[in-house]
């Protein structure tokens, strides 16, 4: 496996480990309260729902001729890695709440009991909903990051793998704890997330657009470096400025 490669599967990993943390939480939540069966048969078919899109697009996105190929998954791992940076700099600065699984679980079982009395004899429709909404919403982005990687390496299957993997490991978790996984250095996987893709994204980006990196896949060795440098500053920075921008909601 080359450092590429290697890049590939952790980054792909770490996103979708951290987006099956929360759908966790979401299926829980309404598992716990409601129906267990109706939360697992919303999760399953919002599964579903993403294979069939893993699978729809991958063979679309590699046929595509590979500068283009590299244009497009540059400038799409720019816009999520850029956003997940954001939220984990501002985190860091303490210009954002962290990101409590605890909290959210409460919040999540509260709106569940609020819904009614589930019933006994047929399909619970909320905890269906809920749970298939969940996992859908959290796994729409993680699809498209597998894929973008998967696809610009012509190694769909690794980044499916490293995805399958990180649910997997997840889920087995889950299951031995019953509860929600707060104590999953959440934010920090966010961080390095971000840093990932914005690497990648202007990696493979400005190769698309006809730039040349010097050392061609070695330069990312010097890429993430910077990313990483230049997100510890502008969290030191943003920590100095008396009072900061204030602070920033959840869904900022």
């Amino acid at each position: 496996m080359t450092g590429t490669e290697l890049g590939l599967a952790i980054s792909v990993f770490l996103a979708c480990a951290v987006e099956a943390v929360e759908a966790l939480t979401i299926v829980l939540a309404v598992g716990v309260t409601r129906s267990w069966r109706s939360a697992l048969y919303g999760a399953g078919a919002a599964a579903g729902a993403l294979a069939i899109l893993v699978a729809a697009l991958g063979p679309a996105l590699t046929s595509l001729p590979i500068d283009a190929l590299r244009l497009v998954v540059g400038g799409l791992l720019l816009v999520f890695g850029l956003q997940w940076l954001r939220k984990a700099v501002l985190r860091a600065a303490g210009l954002k709440p962290l990101h409590d699984e605890a909290q959210a679980f409460a919040a999540e079982a509260a709106a569940a009991r609020a819904a009614g009395a589930p019933s006994r004899d047929r399909l619970d429709g909320y905890s269906f909903a809920i749970a298939f909404k969940g996992v859908l919403l959290e796994g729409l982005e993680v699809a498209f990051i597998a894929l973008t990687f998967g696809a610009n390496q012509h190694r769909v299957g690794l980044a499916a793998i490293a995805a399958g993997a990180a649910v997997a490991v997840v889920v087995a978790a889950g299951a031995a704890a019953r509860a929600p996984l707060a104590r999953v250095p959440e934010n920090a996987m966010k961080f390095a997330v971000g840093v990932m893709l914005t690497a990648f994204g202007t990696f493979w980006g400005s190769e698309g657009a006809g730039a040349s990196w010097p050392g061609g896949d070695a330069a990312l060795l010097a890429i993430i470096p910077g990313v990483v440098l230049a997100a510890v500053a502008m969290v030191l920075w943003l920590r100095r400025v008396p009072g900061g921008a204030g602070p920033v909601s959840e869904a900022a």
